[in-house]
C-alpha cells in the first residue's frame, strides 16, 4: 500500500533538517525527535529498576502491565532498545516499553546496555545477554514464569535479541519460548532490494546503517560473526520460534523476512508480519499516526498466543 500519509508529512516536514555535527549533537537530536513522536504516556501496574551486580552495574527496568494478575507468574520479555547500537536510552523507549507491555500482557525487561562506538561488539551484546540470564535465574524472585520468557528488541535492539538467542542455545543458556524482533538489523550487508529501494528519503538511510555499522563493530570482518550478524548463522536449528515485523518502507525489510524465511526452512516456526505504510522506528509513533498501533497489536497478539495466555 502507499506510505501513510501522516508519515509522508513528518518526512516532508523534516527532509530539510541539518545534519547533527557531532555524535553527541546526533543522540540529543535522536532523543528530541523521537520523543515527539510518543503520545500520551501509557498507565502500568509498576515500573522497577534493577541494578545487576558487577563491575559495570548494568540497570535494567521492568515495567509490569496494567491488567496483570500478579498473583501468578508472570510471563516476560527481555527487552533491548534499538538506535544502531550507539543512540538512544532507556529513558527514550519508556513510553514504547509501557506500550509493549500492556499490548503483550508480559513483564517487559528494558535492558540498559552500554553504546557503542565507546563500547564496541561484543560489549553491548553481552551486556544483554547477561541481563538474560540475571532475569532467567532470579525469575521466582522477580515474579515472572522462567518456563515463558522471551528476548525481544527493535532494530539495533532486534539485532541483541536474536544474537542473545544464538548464544542462549550454543552456550546452554537460558530456555527462551520466544524472539519478537521489531524491524531487526540482521546482516552486515547493504545490498537487498529492500536496500536498493529505501536507501533515502524514508528517515533510515542505507549510509545511516553504514555509519550505525562503523560504530559497534571493531573491523569489517565482525560483521561476518554470526553473534553480530545473526543472519549469517551457520544452522538455525533449535532456535526458539519468532515473530519477526518488517515495515513496508524500511531498508531492513528483506532482511527481516530472511530471517524469518531461514528460521522456517530450519524446522522452527516463524512469522514475519509486514506492517503496510510504515517506515523504520514506528515503534515510536504512538504519537505521529494512529497506524503505529499495528505494531503493538500484531505483537500483543503473537506473544500472547506463545506465552499461552
Amino acid at each position: 500500500m502507499s506510505l501513510d500519509p501522516l508519515i509522508a508529512a513528518w518526512l516532508e516536514q523534516t527532509k530539510d533538517a541539518p545534519p547533527p555535527a557531532s555524535l553527541a549533537e546526533l543522540r540529543a537530536a535522536t532523543e528530541t525527535g523521537l520523543r515527539q513522536l510518543h503520545g500520551p504516556l501509557e498507565d502500568v501496574a509498576a515500573i522497577r529498576d534493577y541494578v545487576l551486580p558487577g563491575e559495570h552495574a548494568l540497570t535494567v527496568r521492568a515495567y509490569v502491565p496494567a491488567a496483570a494478575d500478579t498473583d501468578q507468574p508472570l510471563p516476560a520479555i527481555v527487552f533491548a532498545h534499538g538506535g544502531g547500537w550507539c543512540l538512544c536510552s532507556l529513558d527514550l523507549y519508556d513510553n514504547p516499553c509501557r506500550a509493549l507491555a500492556n499490548a503483550t500482557g508480559c513483564v517487559v525487561f528494558s535492558v540498559d546496555y552500554r553504546l557503542a562506538p565507546e563500547h564496541k561488539f561484543p560489549v553491548p551484546l553481552e551486556d544483554f545477554y547477561t541481563a538474560l540470564c540475571w532475569i532467567a535465574e532470579h525469575a521466582a524472585a522477580l515474579g515472572i514464569d522462567a518456563r515463558r520468557l522471551a528476548v525481544a528488541g527493535d532494530s539495533a535492539g532486534g539485532n541483541l535479541a536474536a544474537a542473545a538467542a544464538l548464544m542462549a542455545r550454543d552456550q546452554a543458556g537460558p530456555a527462551l519460548a520466544h524472539q519478537l524482533l521489531l524491524y531487526p538489523a540482521l546482516d552486515f550487508a547493504f545490498d537487498t532490494p529492500s536496500y536498493q529501494r529505501h536507501a533515502e528519503g524514508f528517515s533510515l538511510t542505507r549510509e545511516a546503517m553504514r555509519f550505525c555499522w562503523s560504530a559497534y563493530l571493531n573491523e569489517p570482518s565482525d560483521g561476518m560473526q554470526p553473534y553480530a550478524a545473526p543472519l549469517r548463522a551457520a544452522s538455525f536449528k533449535d532456535l526458539p520460534p519468532a515473530t519477526v515485523l518488517v515495515c513496508e518502507y524500511d531498508p531492513l525489510h528483506d532482511e527481516g523476512a530472511a530471517y524469518a524465511q531461514r528460521l522456517r526452512d530450519a524446522g522452527v516456526a516463524a512469522d514475519c508480519v509486514q506492517l503496510d505504510g510504515m517506515i523504520h522506528a514506528s515503534m515510536h509513533m504512538l504519537g505521529l499516526t494512529p497506524q503505529a498501533r499495528g505494531l503493538f497489536d500484531v505483537a500483543g497478539l503473537a506473544m500472547r498466543k506463545a506465552m499461552a495466555m
